[in-house]
């Protein structure tokens, strides 16, 4: 054992690259954005006193003295604006009114030496549900972002509940990327099984051309790519001027911002993740089969559905995994082809990390993409386990 130790870590040194660097940009990341969607302290960190006052009140009874000097108590010494900024639109976003509510009380305890009395700033400071808020959102730890992202909330005796019809479209949303996600995973397999049929049957020069043509398009940026096909797709596009020129159409067929636009451009940039594990299958498979199908008396179709198709299963459901796990988190090309009913959950992350600063909501929404990824992968792997038991 200890003649092996050297070895041992020698090997571990070997590996300690590999492990810093799914460390710092796989591991870290992944647990921050938990965290971040399972945390909630823009209230406690404001409202201690209040947090400890509040321990024992019964729900849905007055506020006890103790509450509101605690809370006034910890308003005064409230001096971090983003903080207190941070904590009313939590609070606000609980119970609508606490924005005004909040900006007329910092006023008063601001202006007055001696504590104010609530009940005289805002008779709102009164009303039970108000209290509710504030004790429901001094917890640090929270499931109200993972429900929001699913369209779901608790109700006032704690139940989960669905939220108002208009108040969230979270759940619409995601719907519409597993289907446009669905569509790209269909399109890539329609065109991704002939192709790299036809690349597994060729040799030399000609297989080398099929090939470079698939990888052409990972040399180029993502951006770039779209960008063309928003050129391409437009009413005075390559594809319109091509359809009027041969008569198949009189006027522009609109392809950019709708599905249809967007599902083309997404199939050319995840094609290859569809044609090369197909490829990789395929070219392993022995070319005597399907001659030995047709001598038994199987034509061309029952030997493909038979025999071929069976054995390239496992690389079509790798590529069909691949496409549609890298195609629910696309953000670029649907936002630029796409129009507004074709906009996918990463717009939505996008608008809740960048434009509202809610990072909480981004890291929830995040998450949920995150256990349907890995729901996928359990699933594709049981069915490779099983298909590897039966061989």
């Amino acid at each position: 054992m200890m003649s092996r130790l050297p070895q041992n870590a020698r090997a571990f040194l070997l590996l300690a690259p590999l492990l810093l660097f799914l460390g710092c940009f796989f591991v870290w990341p992944l647990a921050t954005m938990m965290s971040q969607a399972i945390s909630d302290t823009a209230v406690l960190r404001i409202l201690p006193r209040t947090a400890e006052a509040s321990a024992d009140w019964e729900r849905g009874s007055p506020p006890t003295p103790e509450m509101k000097s605690a809370i006034v108590a910890d308003l005064r010494e409230a001096n971090d604006t983003q903080a207190v900024g941070d904590m009313v639109r939590r609070l606000n976003s609980a119970q609508s009114g606490f924005r005004t509510l909040m900006s007329k009380t910092l006023s008063a305890i601001r202006d007055n030496d001696r504590p104010p009395e609530l009940s005289a700033i805002d008779p709102r400071w009164e009303k039970p549900q108000f209290w509710l808020a504030i004790v429901d959102a001094l917890s640090p730890v929270t499931d109200r972002n993972l429900l929001a992202a699913v369209d779901l909330t608790r109700d006032a005796s704690g139940g989960v509940v669905a939220m108002s019809e208009g108040t969230s479209a979270n759940r619409a949303i995601m719907l519409r990327t597993f289907w446009i996600a669905s569509l790209v995973t269909l399109a890539c397999a329609a065109i991704g099984f002939p192709y790299a049929m036809l690349a597994a049957a060729t040799e030399g020069w000609k297989r080398n051309l099929l090939l470079a043509a698939v990888l052409l398009p990972l040399w180029t940026s993502l951006l770039v790519r779209t960008a063309a096909w928003f050129i391409i797709l437009q009413e005075n596009g390559l594809i319109n001027d091509l359809l009027r020129a041969v008569g198949l159409a009189d006027s522009p067929i609109p392809l950019i911002f709708n599905r249809t636009g967007v599902v083309i451009a997404m199939t050319h940039v995840l094609l290859p993740f569809m044609v090369l594990p197909i490829y990789s299958v395929l070219i392993t498979i022995p070319k005597n089969l399907m001659p030995a199908a047709a001598s038994l008396g199987a034509n061309p179709l029952r030997a493909f559905l038979r025999v071929l198709l069976p054995l390239s299963f496992r690389g079509l459901g790798s590529g069909a995994l691949l496409v549609f796990m890298s195609a629910i988190g696309y953000y670029i090309t649907p936002a630029l082809i796409g129009g507004p009913s074709d906009q996918m959950i990463s717009s939505v992350i996008a608008f809740y990390a960048t434009g509202s600063a809610n990072w909480g909501m981004a890291g929830a929404l995040g998450l949920v993409l995150l256990v349907a990824t890995l729901m996928l992968y359990a699933v594709y792997g049981r069915l490779s386990a099983e298909d590897a038991r039966r061989s």
